[in-house]
């Protein structure tokens, strides 16, 4: 996933989306009908197939496309959706509906890519998907984490092989606002930031505030900064030789405070966290 942002905006939003809450129903290998057509304006789920042969077509929004063997698709939850069949050699294909939802803003309303993916090793996949529908039919106490453990591998191996995968950091107007202010915070570290100044440029009441930053991030707005300044003196520690005393300086802080707050974001003394460099 290509983008400008640094190392922190990158890692932040790498664990944002990880949260998000998978669901899945109905994984099933199928030889479809001829009749097999429908049209779903604003379809509520997402849909996964897999296509082992035949020919048919699919239509996310405008766009129409024939899939062929090997081809993964993912038709993204909110599109209008559609599909059939053009000929008697209908589509056989592995496939599941999923939903998966970060706060209430759909995974693919977040993350933008291309449609489908050319697999590179479809037997494999074909075992992945076994395993899923055989984990789902499974009345095991752990069915279900294997369940979502491999949408989660399918989702992943989706992303990484996409030719086109972008974060819409805009899809709502909260995500705009909070937005600006993860930007503010990541611009005044080494600053006391009020609550009142950061529910100011949100354009919030700060109590309001307080809860849609934790919905938003998963952290206070105090977790949060500690956690960009942890980020931040770790590739201080590890790029550079300024002493402890100087990172925590650099953060306007005291040194005391600076350690135990390092130790509660990393699980180790700052020091310590720099003899890990590579020597």
């Amino acid at each position: 996933m290509k983008s400008d942002m640094n190392a922190s905006q990158r890692t932040f939003w790498n664990k944002y989306i990880a949260k998000a809450r998978i669901d899945v129903d109905y994984p099933s290998y199928t030889k479809v009908s001829r009749s097999w057509n429908d049209e779903i304006p604003a379809c509520p789920v997402n849909r996964l197939y897999f296509i082992m042969e035949g020919e048919g077509f699919l239509k996310i929004g405008d766009q129409t496309y024939y899939p062929r063997p090997g081809e993964l698709y993912i038709l993204p939850a909110g599109s209008d959706q559609a599909y059939g069949t053009i000929s008697d050699h209908t589509f056989g294909k592995y496939w599941f509906h999923f939903t998966a939802k970060i706060g209430d803003l759909d995974l693919f309303q977040i993350v933008q890519t291309n449609p489908f993916i050319v697999v590179k090793d479809p037997a494999a996949l074909q075992q992945t998907f076994e395993k899923l529908i055989a984990y789902r039919r499974s009345d095991a106490l752990s069915a279900e984490f294997r369940v979502t453990g491999i949408v989660h591998e399918l989702i992943a191996e989706f992303m990484e092989s996409n030719t086109s995968v972008k974060l819409n950091l805009a899809t709502t107007p909260t995500h705009e606002k909070m937005n600006g202010v993860l930007r503010y915070m990541e611009q005044h570290m080494a600053d006391q930031v009020s609550i009142e100044t950061l529910a100011q440029l949100a354009h919030y009441h700060p109590n309001y505030f307080i809860n849609a930053f934790k919905q938003f991030t998963g952290y206070s707005p105090i977790q949060y900064m500690n956690h960009l300044r942890s980020e931040k003196a770790k590739d201080l520690l590890l790029t550079t030789e300024l002493n402890v005393s100087q990172i925590a300086d650099s953060f306007g802080m005291e040194l005391s405070y600076f350690s135990r707050m390092f130790k509660e974001q990393t699980g180790f003394k700052p020091t310590a966290f720099r003899d890990l460099r590579p020597r």
